[in-house]
């Protein structure tokens, strides 16, 4: 499978990317935290690392390393507006349960 992300998800990356005067995109991954287990982490980046899985979408690259990979397969990275509230939502078919507070999640 892949990551992919959303329109709305790469005009943000693209605005931020454009503002910030320099990157190659944005890195996904995952870390041990929280309740469940992990969390996501999403970075922007400069370069591309040796390691990195490397996803484009809407000419926005997203870059993966392996071992988070093995959790965020078939990830699409989307960036929504709820009211006053913005920010990015990862759909994950893996996900199996996320905590109360929204912050981590299990695989």
């Amino acid at each position: 499978m892949a990551i992919t992300l959303t329109e709305p998800a790469a005009r943000h990356v693209t605005r931020y990317l454009t503002k910030r005067g320099q990157g190659v995109g944005v890195r996904l991954g995952v870390k041990t935290t929280g309740c469940s287990g992990m969390a996501y982490k999403l970075e922007y980046v400069d370069e591309i690392g040796p390691e990195d899985m490397v996803f484009e979408g809407f000419g926005v690259k997203v870059l993966v390393d392996p071992k988070s990979f093995a959790y965020l397969d078939g990830t699409e990275l989307d960036f929504v507006r709820e009211g006053l509230n913005e920010g990015f939502k990862f759909n994950n078919p893996k996900e199996r349960d996320r905590c109360g507070c929204g912050e981590s999640f299990r695989v």
